[in-house]
Protein backbone atom coordinates (compact mmCIF):
# COMPACT_ATOMS: atom_id res chain seq x y z
CA UNK A 1 0.00 0.00 0.00
CA UNK A 2 2.70 2.22 0.86
CA UNK A 3 4.71 1.85 -2.52
CA UNK A 4 1.40 2.01 -4.47
CA UNK A 5 0.50 5.26 -2.77
CA UNK A 6 4.15 6.95 -3.63
CA UNK A 7 3.72 5.53 -7.16
CA UNK A 8 0.22 7.60 -7.59
CA UNK A 9 1.81 10.60 -6.10
CA UNK A 10 4.73 10.68 -8.24
CA UNK A 11 2.67 10.03 -11.08
CA UNK A 12 0.48 13.07 -10.19
CA UNK A 13 3.90 15.31 -10.13
CA UNK A 14 4.09 13.85 -13.57
CA UNK A 15 1.01 14.32 -15.06
CA UNK A 16 0.44 17.85 -14.04
CA UNK A 17 2.29 18.86 -17.51
CA UNK A 18 -0.54 17.25 -18.90
CA UNK A 19 -3.20 19.94 -17.37
CA UNK A 20 -1.19 22.98 -16.90
CA UNK A 21 -3.29 24.95 -19.72
CA UNK A 22 -6.32 24.19 -18.22
CA UNK A 23 -5.85 24.26 -13.95
CA UNK A 24 -2.55 27.11 -14.22
CA UNK A 25 -0.93 24.89 -11.74
CA UNK A 26 2.86 23.72 -12.15
CA UNK A 27 4.46 21.33 -10.84
CA UNK A 28 5.95 23.08 -8.12
CA UNK A 29 3.11 24.09 -6.67
CA UNK A 30 1.80 20.43 -6.45
CA UNK A 31 4.97 19.76 -4.62
CA UNK A 32 4.85 22.54 -2.38
CA UNK A 33 0.85 21.67 -1.33
CA UNK A 34 2.49 18.56 0.11
CA UNK A 35 6.15 19.66 1.72
CA UNK A 36 6.20 22.24 4.87
CA UNK A 37 8.60 24.91 3.88
CA UNK A 38 11.93 25.28 5.64
CA UNK A 39 12.90 28.33 7.94
CA UNK A 40 16.21 28.54 6.27
CA UNK A 41 17.37 25.93 4.35
CA UNK A 42 21.30 26.77 3.97
CA UNK A 43 22.42 29.52 6.98
CA UNK A 44 25.80 29.31 5.99
CA UNK A 45 25.15 30.82 1.97
CA UNK A 46 22.87 33.04 0.13
CA UNK A 47 21.57 30.02 -2.13
CA UNK A 48 21.88 30.32 -6.26
CA UNK A 49 20.89 27.16 -8.62
CA UNK A 50 23.23 27.13 -11.73
CA UNK A 51 21.85 24.80 -14.90
CA UNK A 52 25.15 24.02 -16.98
CA UNK A 53 24.97 22.48 -20.09
CA UNK A 54 27.72 19.63 -20.45
CA UNK A 55 26.84 18.57 -24.15
CA UNK A 56 24.58 18.46 -26.94
CA UNK A 57 24.05 16.06 -30.16
CA UNK A 58 21.86 15.51 -32.83
CA UNK A 59 20.44 11.92 -33.11
CA UNK A 60 19.94 12.79 -36.88
CA UNK A 61 17.94 9.58 -38.10
CA UNK A 62 20.14 7.25 -40.50
CA UNK A 63 17.58 5.67 -43.39
CA UNK A 64 18.20 2.04 -43.48
CA UNK A 65 17.00 1.60 -46.99
CA UNK A 66 18.36 3.93 -48.88
CA UNK A 67 21.59 4.36 -46.94
CA UNK A 68 21.14 8.26 -46.16
CA UNK A 69 20.94 10.47 -43.41
CA UNK A 70 17.23 12.40 -42.42
CA UNK A 71 19.07 15.56 -41.99
CA UNK A 72 17.40 17.45 -39.09
CA UNK A 73 18.33 20.47 -41.21
CA UNK A 74 17.77 20.17 -45.30
CA UNK A 75 20.99 22.17 -46.42
CA UNK A 76 22.97 23.06 -43.10
CA UNK A 77 23.53 21.37 -39.87
CA UNK A 78 21.66 22.86 -36.83
CA UNK A 79 22.13 25.76 -35.16
CA UNK A 80 21.38 24.81 -31.90
CA UNK A 81 21.04 27.44 -28.70
CA UNK A 82 19.37 26.65 -25.16
CA UNK A 83 16.89 28.45 -23.01
CA UNK A 84 16.86 27.56 -19.51
CA UNK A 85 13.92 28.82 -17.47
CA UNK A 86 14.48 28.92 -13.25
CA UNK A 87 11.53 30.25 -10.98
CA UNK A 88 10.25 31.79 -14.22
CA UNK A 89 13.30 33.51 -14.91
CA UNK A 90 14.25 32.68 -18.61
CA UNK A 91 18.30 32.36 -19.87
CA UNK A 92 19.51 31.85 -23.44
CA UNK A 93 22.52 30.16 -24.74
CA UNK A 94 24.83 31.86 -27.93
CA UNK A 95 23.64 30.27 -30.88
CA UNK A 96 26.59 27.25 -32.01
CA UNK A 97 26.47 27.42 -35.39
CA UNK A 98 26.12 24.71 -37.83
CA UNK A 99 27.25 22.10 -36.03
CA UNK A 100 25.35 18.67 -35.01
CA UNK A 101 27.67 18.45 -31.70
CA UNK A 102 27.92 21.00 -28.92
CA UNK A 103 30.62 19.46 -26.46
CA UNK A 104 32.38 21.21 -23.80
CA UNK A 105 30.33 24.49 -24.23
CA UNK A 106 31.11 26.49 -21.50
CA UNK A 107 27.73 27.54 -20.69
CA UNK A 108 25.32 27.84 -17.50
CA UNK A 109 22.79 30.12 -15.96
CA UNK A 110 22.55 30.95 -12.15
CA UNK A 111 19.57 32.41 -10.55
CA UNK A 112 19.45 33.47 -6.77
CA UNK A 113 16.54 31.47 -5.19
CA UNK A 114 14.87 31.99 -2.43
CA UNK A 115 16.32 30.58 1.08
CA UNK A 116 13.00 29.11 2.44
CA UNK A 117 11.64 27.88 -0.16
CA UNK A 118 12.95 24.28 -0.79
CA UNK A 119 11.87 23.28 -4.46
CA UNK A 120 12.57 25.72 -7.52
CA UNK A 121 11.01 25.22 -10.71
CA UNK A 122 12.85 24.64 -14.16
CA UNK A 123 12.79 24.19 -17.95
CA UNK A 124 15.70 23.34 -20.44
CA UNK A 125 14.28 24.01 -24.14
CA UNK A 126 16.73 22.91 -26.80
CA UNK A 127 16.54 25.43 -30.20
CA UNK A 128 17.69 25.37 -33.73
CA UNK A 129 17.67 28.88 -34.88
CA UNK A 130 16.08 29.11 -37.97
CA UNK A 131 15.06 31.86 -41.18
CA UNK A 132 12.00 33.02 -40.30
CA UNK A 133 10.94 30.78 -37.48
CA UNK A 134 13.07 29.16 -34.86
CA UNK A 135 12.43 25.20 -34.26
CA UNK A 136 12.21 23.32 -30.76
CA UNK A 137 14.03 20.19 -31.05
CA UNK A 138 13.17 17.17 -29.15
CA UNK A 139 14.89 16.19 -25.70
CA UNK A 140 11.55 14.65 -23.74
CA UNK A 141 10.04 11.45 -23.71
CA UNK A 142 7.06 12.85 -24.55
CA UNK A 143 5.47 12.23 -28.15
CA UNK A 144 5.53 15.14 -30.48
CA UNK A 145 2.20 13.65 -32.18
CA UNK A 146 -0.16 14.95 -29.12
CA UNK A 147 0.53 18.69 -30.54
CA UNK A 148 1.33 20.33 -27.78
CA UNK A 149 4.67 22.13 -28.55
CA UNK A 150 5.88 21.55 -24.56
CA UNK A 151 6.12 17.80 -25.37
CA UNK A 152 9.67 18.78 -26.45
CA UNK A 153 11.06 20.02 -23.78
CA UNK A 154 12.41 19.19 -19.75
CA UNK A 155 10.49 20.20 -16.89
CA UNK A 156 11.75 19.86 -13.77
CA UNK A 157 11.73 20.26 -10.12
CA UNK A 158 15.26 21.09 -7.96
CA UNK A 159 15.12 20.42 -4.39
CA UNK A 160 17.29 22.38 -2.10
CA UNK A 161 17.67 19.91 0.62
CA UNK A 162 17.99 17.06 -0.72
CA UNK A 163 20.28 18.37 -4.02
CA UNK A 164 18.61 16.41 -6.56
CA UNK A 165 15.86 17.29 -9.36
CA UNK A 166 12.64 15.29 -10.41
CA UNK A 167 9.79 14.85 -13.13
CA UNK A 168 11.31 14.61 -16.64
CA UNK A 169 14.79 13.65 -15.37
CA UNK A 170 15.87 11.99 -12.82
CA UNK A 171 17.48 9.43 -10.94
CA UNK A 172 16.12 5.83 -11.57
CA UNK A 173 13.93 4.15 -8.71
CA UNK A 174 13.19 0.33 -8.57
CA UNK A 175 9.68 1.37 -9.79
CA UNK A 176 10.29 4.45 -12.16
CA UNK A 177 12.22 4.37 -15.01
CA UNK A 178 14.44 7.04 -16.49
CA UNK A 179 15.85 5.13 -19.21
CA UNK A 180 17.98 8.05 -20.61
CA UNK A 181 19.74 8.70 -17.43
CA UNK A 182 20.58 11.43 -14.82
CA UNK A 183 21.46 14.48 -16.05
CA UNK A 184 20.83 13.44 -19.91
CA UNK A 185 17.28 14.26 -22.12
CA UNK A 186 17.05 12.29 -25.08
CA UNK A 187 14.68 13.01 -27.90
CA UNK A 188 13.88 9.64 -28.81
CA UNK A 189 12.74 8.37 -25.25
CA UNK A 190 9.22 8.24 -27.33
CA UNK A 191 10.22 5.50 -29.51
CA UNK A 192 10.99 8.00 -32.35
CA UNK A 193 14.47 6.01 -33.78
CA UNK A 194 13.56 6.87 -37.14
CA UNK A 195 11.28 9.07 -38.18
CA UNK A 196 11.10 12.57 -38.71
CA UNK A 197 11.59 14.65 -35.19
CA UNK A 198 14.54 16.91 -34.65
CA UNK A 199 15.28 14.89 -31.70
CA UNK A 200 18.45 15.41 -29.99
CA UNK A 201 20.33 14.51 -26.41
CA UNK A 202 21.11 16.77 -24.11
CA UNK A 203 23.56 16.38 -21.11
CA UNK A 204 23.46 19.07 -18.35
CA UNK A 205 23.89 18.92 -14.69
CA UNK A 206 22.29 21.06 -11.53
CA UNK A 207 24.11 22.34 -8.42
CA UNK A 208 23.38 24.70 -5.79
CA UNK A 209 25.65 26.98 -3.59
CA UNK A 210 27.84 25.09 -0.98
CA UNK A 211 29.36 26.09 1.53
CA UNK A 212 32.34 23.22 1.81
CA UNK A 213 31.46 22.29 -2.09
CA UNK A 214 31.11 18.78 -1.79
CA UNK A 215 28.12 18.66 -3.23
CA UNK A 216 26.08 17.17 -0.42
CA UNK A 217 23.63 20.36 0.94
CA UNK A 218 23.51 21.52 4.33
CA UNK A 219 20.13 19.72 4.68
CA UNK A 220 21.54 16.11 4.50
CA UNK A 221 24.86 16.94 6.17
CA UNK A 222 22.66 18.22 9.33
CA UNK A 223 19.82 15.91 9.15
CA UNK A 224 21.07 12.91 7.67
CA UNK A 225 24.62 12.24 7.89
CA UNK A 226 25.35 14.57 10.57
CA UNK A 227 28.71 15.07 9.28
CA UNK A 228 30.39 18.97 9.06
CA UNK A 229 28.66 20.99 6.27
CA UNK A 230 31.71 23.45 6.91
CA UNK A 231 34.13 20.52 5.79
CA UNK A 232 34.91 18.78 2.25
CA UNK A 233 33.89 15.72 2.91
CA UNK A 234 34.52 14.17 -1.30
CA UNK A 235 36.74 11.05 -1.12
CA UNK A 236 35.24 10.15 2.47
CA UNK A 237 34.36 6.12 2.50
CA UNK A 238 33.62 5.65 6.01
CA UNK A 239 31.83 2.22 5.19
CA UNK A 240 35.06 1.15 3.14
CA UNK A 241 33.07 -0.45 0.12
CA UNK A 242 35.00 1.33 -2.22
CA UNK A 243 32.67 3.94 -2.84
CA UNK A 244 33.06 7.78 -1.46
CA UNK A 245 29.99 9.51 0.20
CA UNK A 246 29.53 11.69 -2.79
CA UNK A 247 28.49 8.93 -4.90
CA UNK A 248 26.38 7.42 -2.70
CA UNK A 249 24.79 10.52 -1.94
CA UNK A 250 24.09 11.27 -5.92
CA UNK A 251 23.10 7.60 -6.66
CA UNK A 252 21.53 6.31 -3.33
CA UNK A 253 18.55 9.10 -3.24
CA UNK A 254 14.58 8.58 -3.75
CA UNK A 255 11.43 10.00 -2.85
CA UNK A 256 9.47 8.54 -0.23
CA UNK A 257 6.03 9.13 1.02
CA UNK A 258 4.49 9.59 4.04
CA UNK A 259 0.69 8.74 4.63
CA UNK A 260 0.16 10.56 8.01
CA UNK A 261 1.62 13.99 7.12
CA UNK A 262 0.46 13.48 3.63
CA UNK A 263 4.01 14.49 2.01
CA UNK A 264 6.66 13.74 0.47
CA UNK A 265 10.39 12.85 2.26
CA UNK A 266 13.50 11.44 1.07
CA UNK A 267 15.38 8.38 1.29
CA UNK A 268 19.31 6.71 0.32
CA UNK A 269 19.46 3.75 -1.02
CA UNK A 270 22.76 3.75 -0.69
CA UNK A 271 24.33 5.57 2.60
CA UNK A 272 28.48 5.87 3.34
CA UNK A 273 27.60 4.82 6.81
CA UNK A 274 26.26 1.20 5.83
CA UNK A 275 28.51 -1.21 3.85
CA UNK A 276 27.13 -1.89 0.30
CA UNK A 277 28.34 -4.76 -2.23
CA UNK A 278 29.62 -2.51 -4.79
CA UNK A 279 32.09 -4.57 -6.12
CA UNK A 280 29.32 -6.85 -7.09
CA UNK A 281 25.98 -4.57 -7.41
CA UNK A 282 25.14 -4.05 -11.18
CA UNK A 283 21.32 -2.19 -11.34
CA UNK A 284 21.37 -1.88 -14.94
CA UNK A 285 22.70 -5.19 -15.90
CA UNK A 286 25.74 -3.73 -18.13
CA UNK A 287 28.25 -5.52 -17.05
CA UNK A 288 29.77 -2.39 -15.13
CA UNK A 289 29.40 -2.77 -11.14
CA UNK A 290 29.00 0.19 -8.78
CA UNK A 291 32.45 0.43 -8.26
CA UNK A 292 33.22 0.39 -12.17
CA UNK A 293 30.77 2.81 -12.30
CA UNK A 294 32.13 4.85 -9.73
CA UNK A 295 35.77 4.83 -11.61
CA UNK A 296 34.38 5.70 -14.72
CA UNK A 297 32.49 9.09 -13.14
CA UNK A 298 34.66 11.47 -14.63
CA UNK A 299 33.41 10.35 -18.21
CA UNK A 300 29.58 10.55 -17.48
CA UNK A 301 28.69 6.48 -16.52
CA UNK A 302 25.29 6.44 -14.62
CA UNK A 303 24.98 2.66 -12.66
CA UNK A 304 21.29 3.06 -13.51
CA UNK A 305 21.23 3.77 -17.39
CA UNK A 306 23.74 1.18 -19.78
CA UNK A 307 27.43 2.04 -20.60
CA UNK A 308 29.53 0.72 -23.36
CA UNK A 309 33.44 1.96 -22.84
CA UNK A 310 35.31 1.01 -25.65
CA UNK A 311 39.32 1.55 -25.69
CA UNK A 312 40.24 3.03 -29.38
CA UNK A 313 44.03 2.38 -30.42
CA UNK A 314 45.43 3.07 -33.31
CA UNK A 315 48.98 2.02 -35.43
CA UNK A 316 51.32 4.81 -36.75
CA UNK A 317 51.26 5.88 -40.05
CA UNK A 318 53.01 3.58 -42.61
CA UNK A 319 56.42 4.48 -44.38
CA UNK A 320 54.86 5.47 -47.23
CA UNK A 321 52.83 7.65 -45.43
CA UNK A 322 49.60 6.15 -45.02
CA UNK A 323 47.60 6.17 -41.80
CA UNK A 324 43.72 5.90 -42.05
CA UNK A 325 42.55 6.80 -38.57
CA UNK A 326 38.98 5.89 -37.70
CA UNK A 327 37.11 9.31 -38.80
CA UNK A 328 35.34 11.54 -36.58
CA UNK A 329 32.22 11.12 -38.68
CA UNK A 330 32.73 7.49 -38.01
CA UNK A 331 32.53 7.84 -34.53
CA UNK A 332 29.78 9.77 -33.97
CA UNK A 333 27.53 7.16 -36.37
CA UNK A 334 28.08 4.54 -33.82
CA UNK A 335 27.76 7.06 -30.93
CA UNK A 336 24.03 8.36 -32.77
CA UNK A 337 23.40 4.78 -33.21
CA UNK A 338 23.90 3.66 -29.63
CA UNK A 339 22.99 6.95 -27.77
CA UNK A 340 19.15 6.81 -29.20
CA UNK A 341 18.56 3.73 -27.64
CA UNK A 342 19.78 4.83 -24.26
CA UNK A 343 23.16 2.53 -24.49
CA UNK A 344 25.53 5.37 -23.98
CA UNK A 345 28.93 4.40 -26.03
CA UNK A 346 32.25 5.99 -24.34
CA UNK A 347 35.09 5.99 -27.06
CA UNK A 348 38.28 6.34 -25.28
CA UNK A 349 40.77 7.71 -28.28
CA UNK A 350 42.53 9.94 -26.25
CA UNK A 351 40.56 11.57 -23.71
CA UNK A 352 40.27 9.01 -20.54
CA UNK A 353 43.73 7.68 -20.75
CA UNK A 354 43.79 4.95 -24.03
CA UNK A 355 44.48 6.06 -27.35
CA UNK A 356 47.65 4.97 -27.78
CA UNK A 357 49.62 4.94 -30.95
CA UNK A 358 50.59 1.34 -32.35
CA UNK A 359 54.03 1.04 -34.23
CA UNK A 360 53.92 0.27 -37.36
CA UNK A 361 53.21 -3.43 -38.85
CA UNK A 362 52.74 -4.37 -42.28
CA UNK A 363 50.50 -7.01 -41.15
CA UNK A 364 49.24 -8.51 -38.09
CA UNK A 365 47.95 -11.75 -36.64
CA UNK A 366 46.05 -13.52 -34.27
CA UNK A 367 48.94 -14.21 -32.17
CA UNK A 368 50.42 -10.76 -32.84
CA UNK A 369 47.04 -8.52 -31.37
CA UNK A 370 46.80 -11.03 -28.78
CA UNK A 371 50.47 -11.29 -27.39
CA UNK A 372 51.85 -7.73 -28.38
CA UNK A 373 49.20 -5.23 -28.60
CA UNK A 374 46.90 -6.36 -26.55
CA UNK A 375 49.65 -7.15 -23.80
CA UNK A 376 51.67 -3.93 -24.31
CA UNK A 377 48.77 -1.26 -24.94
CA UNK A 378 45.98 -2.46 -23.72
CA UNK A 379 46.55 -4.22 -20.51
CA UNK A 380 50.22 -2.43 -20.43
CA UNK A 381 51.56 -5.72 -19.35
CA UNK A 382 49.78 -5.84 -15.98
CA UNK A 383 47.02 -8.81 -16.14
CA UNK A 384 45.12 -7.08 -13.58
CA UNK A 385 44.33 -3.64 -15.24
CA UNK A 386 41.49 -1.95 -13.74
CA UNK A 387 40.09 -1.32 -17.40
CA UNK A 388 39.95 -5.26 -18.62
CA UNK A 389 36.33 -6.14 -17.85
CA UNK A 390 34.94 -2.31 -17.97
CA UNK A 391 36.34 -1.41 -21.43
CA UNK A 392 36.32 -3.24 -24.81
CA UNK A 393 39.26 -3.06 -26.77
CA UNK A 394 38.55 -2.18 -30.42
CA UNK A 395 41.92 -1.67 -32.72
CA UNK A 396 42.61 -0.08 -36.13
CA UNK A 397 45.68 -1.81 -37.74
CA UNK A 398 47.31 -1.56 -41.18
CA UNK A 399 46.35 -4.45 -42.51
CA UNK A 400 45.46 -8.21 -41.13
CA UNK A 401 44.40 -11.29 -42.60
CA UNK A 402 41.10 -9.83 -42.87
CA UNK A 403 39.58 -6.58 -42.44
CA UNK A 404 38.20 -7.00 -39.41
CA UNK A 405 37.48 -9.79 -36.71
CA UNK A 406 36.92 -10.34 -32.48
CA UNK A 407 39.98 -12.24 -31.75
CA UNK A 408 39.27 -11.90 -28.12
CA UNK A 409 35.33 -11.88 -26.21
CA UNK A 410 36.28 -8.50 -25.20
CA UNK A 411 38.89 -6.94 -28.10
CA UNK A 412 38.41 -6.75 -31.71
CA UNK A 413 40.25 -5.12 -35.30
CA UNK A 414 39.84 -3.76 -38.43
CA UNK A 415 42.09 -3.42 -41.02
CA UNK A 416 42.10 0.61 -42.59
CA UNK A 417 44.25 -0.24 -45.64
CA UNK A 418 41.75 -3.21 -46.96
CA UNK A 419 39.07 -0.53 -45.80
CA UNK A 420 40.35 2.53 -47.81
CA UNK A 421 41.53 0.99 -51.12
CA UNK A 422 38.96 -1.70 -51.46
CA UNK A 423 35.84 0.07 -50.60
CA UNK A 424 35.47 4.02 -51.26
CA UNK A 425 38.29 4.84 -53.78
CA UNK A 426 37.97 7.55 -54.54
CA UNK A 427 37.60 8.87 -51.05
CA UNK A 428 34.44 10.32 -49.90
CA UNK A 429 34.55 11.37 -46.42
CA UNK A 430 30.48 10.77 -45.69
CA UNK A 431 31.59 7.35 -47.66
CA UNK A 432 34.43 6.42 -45.42
CA UNK A 433 32.35 7.31 -42.32
CA UNK A 434 30.02 4.82 -42.92
CA UNK A 435 32.26 2.03 -44.35
CA UNK A 436 34.93 2.63 -40.85
CA UNK A 437 31.17 2.77 -38.86
CA UNK A 438 30.01 0.27 -40.31
CA UNK A 439 32.98 -2.48 -39.78
CA UNK A 440 34.27 -1.07 -36.38
CA UNK A 441 30.38 -1.65 -35.28
CA UNK A 442 30.16 -4.59 -36.82
CA UNK A 443 33.07 -5.93 -35.04
CA UNK A 444 32.03 -4.56 -32.16
CA UNK A 445 29.13 -6.73 -32.46
CA UNK A 446 30.63 -9.84 -31.61
CA UNK A 447 32.27 -8.27 -27.99
CA UNK A 448 28.16 -8.15 -27.35
CA UNK A 449 27.65 -11.48 -28.21
CA UNK A 450 26.47 -11.28 -31.79
CA UNK A 451 27.48 -14.69 -32.97
CA UNK A 452 26.81 -15.43 -36.47
CA UNK A 453 23.46 -15.66 -37.27
CA UNK A 454 21.54 -14.80 -41.16
CA UNK A 455 23.04 -12.71 -43.64
CA UNK A 456 26.61 -13.50 -41.90
CA UNK A 457 28.24 -15.03 -44.75
CA UNK A 458 29.91 -14.47 -47.58
CA UNK A 459 26.97 -15.49 -49.98
CA UNK A 460 24.98 -12.62 -48.63
CA UNK A 461 27.55 -9.91 -50.16
CA UNK A 462 25.67 -9.17 -53.50
CA UNK A 463 22.18 -9.51 -54.81
CA UNK A 464 22.91 -12.25 -57.07
CA UNK A 465 23.76 -14.83 -54.43
CA UNK A 466 20.28 -16.13 -53.25
CA UNK A 467 21.34 -15.41 -49.52
CA UNK A 468 21.67 -11.85 -50.06
CA UNK A 469 17.67 -11.79 -50.98
CA UNK A 470 16.93 -14.27 -48.01
CA UNK A 471 17.93 -11.78 -45.72
CA UNK A 472 17.20 -8.57 -46.17
CA UNK A 473 14.65 -7.73 -43.96
CA UNK A 474 17.75 -7.94 -41.27
CA UNK A 475 18.30 -4.60 -41.72
CA UNK A 476 21.70 -4.55 -39.36
CA UNK A 477 25.88 -4.37 -39.85
CA UNK A 478 26.08 -7.73 -38.38
CA UNK A 479 24.44 -8.95 -41.94
CA UNK A 480 27.17 -8.64 -44.80
CA UNK A 481 24.87 -7.50 -47.07
CA UNK A 482 24.42 -4.49 -45.79
CA UNK A 483 28.12 -4.16 -44.35
CA UNK A 484 29.37 -0.48 -45.32
CA UNK A 485 26.40 0.90 -46.31
CA UNK A 486 24.69 1.58 -42.94
CA UNK A 487 25.67 1.95 -38.91
CA UNK A 488 22.87 0.43 -36.96
CA UNK A 489 21.49 -2.48 -35.29
CA UNK A 490 17.94 -4.23 -36.66
CA UNK A 491 15.70 -3.46 -34.36
CA UNK A 492 13.54 -6.83 -35.31
CA UNK A 493 10.35 -5.15 -37.02
CA UNK A 494 10.43 -6.41 -40.28
CA UNK A 495 9.28 -10.10 -39.76
CA UNK A 496 10.65 -13.13 -41.04
CA UNK A 497 14.54 -13.29 -41.26
CA UNK A 498 14.63 -10.51 -38.59
CA UNK A 499 17.43 -10.63 -35.76
CA UNK A 500 16.22 -7.57 -32.95
CA UNK A 501 19.85 -6.78 -32.14
CA UNK A 502 19.17 -4.14 -30.38
CA UNK A 503 17.25 -6.48 -27.38
CA UNK A 504 19.37 -9.66 -27.97
CA UNK A 505 22.72 -7.70 -27.28
CA UNK A 506 24.62 -9.10 -24.39
CA UNK A 507 26.84 -6.73 -22.67
CA UNK A 508 28.15 -8.71 -20.23
CA UNK A 509 29.60 -10.87 -22.85
CA UNK A 510 32.97 -9.08 -23.42
CA UNK A 511 33.75 -9.93 -19.71
CA UNK A 512 34.49 -13.81 -20.61
CA UNK A 513 38.10 -15.06 -20.22
CA UNK A 514 37.48 -16.75 -23.65
CA UNK A 515 34.99 -17.34 -26.19
CA UNK A 516 31.72 -19.22 -25.31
Amino acid sequence: MHRKKTLLLIISIIMIFLVLPSTGATPLQIIQNNIPLAEDIDPLVDLSITVTIKAIRSLEKFDQQVASLKKMDLLSDPDFYVIVIINGQPFTSPVWKNTKYVYDPNWSATLNVPDDQEWVEITIQLWDQNLGKDRLCDISNYNMEIGKENNSDANLVYNLKSGHWYVDDSVVMNWMADNSGYGRLNGCDDGSYYDKEPDAELWFDITQTDYDKDTIPYWVETSVYRTDPTVDNRGEDNDDDGVPVEWEHRWGHYLTYDEQNDSIGFAWKYSDFVWDDHQNLDPDNDGLSNREEYLTTQWGSDPYRKDIFIELDQMDKSPDGFREDLPDGAKELMRTAFDRRNIVLHLDDGFMGGGETIPFQAFVNRSILVDDIYWNYFLHKNESNWRRGVFHYGVVVYQADFNGYTYLPDSFQISSHGLYVNKTKPKIQWKQDIVFGSAYMHECGHTLGFNPIGGHDTASYYPWQLSWWKWRPYISVMNYGYMYKMVDYSDGSRGKNDFNDWERLDLTYFQLEDFA
